[in-house]
């Protein structure tokens, strides 16, 4: 099947699809699974706990091209992403809203600013203008190391990014963002991390 961007870039799904780190990498902390599962895990958890409600925003697309090989089946054979997404994640907690992208990288020292687009960030500005919490979670997939790092942070780094670096040290994302520990339940207790820092003065 054939799946194209907006512009009508053709869309990856081999590249897409091959997230997880090779099994000599693996430890018995990440299990293999990458950040996007692990997320879906923490937010199916603090959904049943009553926590908040938190999902992936899903991502629409067009399909021009249908085939049908058998009656009671039908093969997508070309679509199109509808329009450019905006960040992975969004929903509420404690009567706030929350926006969040989520990204990995095999970089060692650095994250690669290339990883986020103009249209993500000019979203994350405006759910900042209207008292959103805003941030990203990025993973070191190699030491399985997770961070968040406030949006604000991120914008910082990213309009700046073509007269400076093109990448976040990781010694800036550990002075600027919040490790967050690997648990089991839930795996990615990013909730904890949002309490100590957007919730202080309330609690």
């Amino acid at each position: 099947m054939a799946i194209r961007y907006p512009n009508g870039r053709r869309f990856n799904q081999q590249k897409s699809q091959n997230k997880k780190l090779p099994s000599k990498e693996l430890t018995y902390s990440n299990r293999g699974m990458t950040l996007e599962e692990d997320l879906n895990e923490t937010n199916q958890f603090y959904l049943e706990q009553s926590i908040a409600v938190i999902h992936k925003k899903p991502t629409p697309v067009q399909i021009v091209q249908v085939d049908y090989p058998k009656r009671s089946a039908a093969v997508i054979k070309e679509a199109y992403f509808k329009q450019a997404s905006t960040t992975d994640y969004n929903g509420v907690y404690k009567g706030r809203y929350l926006d969040f992208e989520a990204k990995e990288t095999k970089n060692k020292t650095s994250f690669p600013l290339q990883n986020f687009h103009d249209h993500q960030i000019e979203h994350m500005k405006q759910v900042r203008n209207q008292n959103g919490i805003a941030f990203v979670i990025l993973r070191f997939s190699l030491t399985d190391e997770v961070y968040l790092l406030d949006a604000k942070h991120l914008i910082e780094f990213y309009d700046q990014k073509e007269s400076s670096r093109k990448s976040i040290r990781k010694l800036d994302i550990e002075n600027f963002g919040f490790l967050i520990k690997i648990g089991y339940h839930p795996r990615i207790d990013y909730l904890r991390i949002i309490d100590s820092v957007y919730f202080q003065k309330e609690s």
